[in-house]
């Protein structure tokens, strides 16, 4: 099982990198992507939390 785990990120890691390397720009597109659903989901915990405390 964790030969498996091992495996299965190095064969992430090795298509992270391919992905960076053979488009940069796709690559960085994809980050600010993430990077929005993370803010935006923090924004709506911040929301639900402040409307729990009124």
């Amino acid at each position: 099982m964790v030969q498996a785990k091992k495996i299965a990120l190095v064969m992430i890691a090795v298509f992270v990198l391919y992905t960076i390397i053979h488009s940069p720009r796709r690559a960085a597109e994809l980050v600010g992507v993430g990077f929005e659903g993370i803010s935006s989901a923090a924004q709506g915990v911040g929301e639900f939390m402040t409307e729990l405390v009124n």
